[in-house]
């Protein structure tokens, strides 16, 4: 079996629908754009022929999170608080160009959330953070079943 398999990015996926033709498995799936890991071997055959790039091979094990100093994390922290603040001002004001302003300043924050370890499923900040949200979260029972069961899940 191999390392990887593969995935599919819905919102790139074109429906040309060569990885049918290509998958010796037939792991790909057109009908609900999903790709079957337990058919998948990761052969990459689907992957290098997918004209529209939607489909890409992820790791079954990810590594460890690389090490941070504390002084690293609390940048990268400020930061992110940083680009927070700056999509919640854009969100205020319309315009194309506000809604470019906010979503860019989203994504660059959860680039900043995931380099700083917070969105590894395996980092120890995840953990932490999931343990926080649940003792803050003590009105809303939706979100209080759905950290506890990505705890669950984590370990």
């Amino acid at each position: 079996m191999s390392k990887k398999y593969a995935v599919r990015n819905i919102r790139l996926c074109t429906k040309d629908c060569i990885c049918l033709y290509v998958c010796p498995t037939g792991a790909t799936d057109t009908e609900d754009s999903i790709i079957d890991v337990s058919k998948c071997i990761g052969c990459e055959d689907c992957f290098k022929a997918c004209p529209s790039g939607a489909i890409s091979m992820v790791p079954h094990v990810y590594p460890v999170q690389q090490e941070k100093e504390d002084y690293v994390i609390n940048v990268l922290n400020n930061l992110m608080r940083s680009k927070s603040k700056q999509e919640n001002i854009a969100s205020g004001i319309d315009g194309r160009l506000a809604k470019a302003i906010e979503k860019s300043n989203r994504i660059m924050a959860e680039d900043l959330i995931r380099e700083a370890g917070f969105l590894l499923p395996q980092s120890e900040n995840t953990i932490k953070l999931l343990n926080e949200l649940l003792k803050e979260n003590k009105s809303n029972d939706y979100l209080k079943d759905k950290i506890e069961e990505l705890l669950k899940l984590i370990k």
